[in-house]
């Protein structure tokens, strides 16, 4: 093997190593981002389905309030 040969072939080696290093990078800032949302969704969803319980309670007590009006309507 030639002189240059070796040369051009550390060169490559060394080129495909320092891209290998970089989609090292990508891949863990890709898994850091997917925790992060994932990490988000379930906080998203805890308070959703804490919203809609309040909002299902909100609508019982107002629906409670309706039903004592029409009564009070109906008795006077």
């Amino acid at each position: 093997m030639s002189d240059g040969t070796k040369t051009q072939l550390d060169l490559e080696l060394t080129r495909l190593t320092k891209r290998i290093d970089e989609l090292i990078a990508i891949v863990q800032q890709l898994k850091d981002e997917n925790r992060a949302l994932r990490a988000r969704h379930e906080s998203l969803a805890g308070e959703r389905a804490a919203l809609m319980h309040k909002n299902e309670q909100v609508r019982t007590r107002v629906e409670a309030m309706i039903g004592r009006l029409k009564t009070l309507e109906h008795g006077t």
